[in-house]
């Protein structure tokens, strides 16, 4: 990824105050991503506790072709996740199995094949049409629950951006498509601009923010990722900001610096709005053992 840089909007903090005493509130919400480097996890893999609301995340569904030096196909959606594991078969079983587990997709990614996958509309009514058609078909498929926008390479301006998935996300969840939408950011300064695009105008159909803490330096204590917590609250001010950190503890806050005790702390504020994972491929190697934490966290 990109180095984050910290970006913030200026707010005003009566506003702030108002809508954090409106949105002031724990989650039992886990989620975590899944499919996207091939290493054979499945769903029954991951434990899974009762009383959580769980969410698996495919990872990615991205609008490029499937040829060997793949291209940008305006809106259609292909999937790029590990199907043979991760069939809509397996969904069926593991939603069966588990009444609270639903199954999202997310879109874009950071890459496709090994180049850069690029958020890149040849026009934003083309870009929508052909979305909501491809989308329609691949969720219905799989029996899927909602999506997330992953997009963090762009070949577009915010606002096209902004209206492109605002209406997707606005007309899957008009046609009974999704339930719910999320969209997951990180401390980059274009990333950001286009995130904070999409926010101001639609902000009122995005679910949660999964945003990508993880993306931080390692080292990061946990003084400073309250900061970042507190940052990114008043960026996407009146939203459910997940936390988050990645299974192969490369960077960010990780689980044996204390992201856990942090986790705790937002929790005594009721301010834990859910945990996500990035990714149930990495954590296979360690059993999980993260992911159980997570869960006892928010039980």
């Amino acid at each position: 990824m990109l180095s984050p840089i910290e970006y913030k909007v200026q707010v005003d903090p009566l506003i702030i105050s108002q809508i954090s005493i409106l949105c002031t509130a724990n989650s039992k919400l886990f989620r975590e991503y899944i499919g996207a480097e091939f290493k054979d996890v499945k769903f029954s893999d991951v434990p899974i506790n009762p009383n959580v609301d769980f969410h698996f995340i495919l990872s990615f569904a991205i609008d490029y072709d499937t040829s060997t030096s793949p291209s940008p196909t305006n809106g259609k959606f292909n999937g790029f996740w590990d199907s043979t594991n991760l069939s809509p078969s397996h969904v069926s079983s593991i939603k069966s199995k588990h009444p609270n587990v639903k199954v999202a997709i997310s879109l874009g990614g950071y890459t496709v094949g090994s180049q850069f996958a690029y958020f890149k509309p040849s026009s934003v009514r083309s870009w929508v049409s052909n979305a909501v058609t491809s989308l329609t078909s691949i969720i219905k498929k799989y029996n899927l629950d909602g999506t997330d926008i992953d997009y963090e390479h762009f070949q577009a301006d915010p606002q096209t951006f902004a209206e492109s998935i605002g209406l997707l996300i606005k007309t899957l969840k008009r046609n009974k498509v999704i339930s719910f939408a999320s969209i997951a950011p990180y401390a980059d300064n274009e990333v950001q601009r286009q995130y904070l695009a999409l926010w101001n105008k639609y902000g009122d159909i995005i679910d949660y923010v999964n945003f990508q803490f993880y993306a931080y330096d390692k080292g990061t204590t946990i003084p400073q990722f309250l900061s970042y917590f507190n940052n990114q609250s008043s960026n996407y001010n009146g939203g459910k900001v997940l936390v988050s950190f990645q299974s192969d503890v490369r960077r960010g806050l990780t689980p044996e610096d204390g992201f856990f005790d942090a986790c705790n702390m937002l929790k005594s504020q009721q301010r834990l709005h859910g945990i996500f994972v990035w990714s149930a491929d990495d954590s296979k190697a360690d059993g999980f053992l993260y992911e159980k934490q997570s869960q006892e966290i928010l039980d």
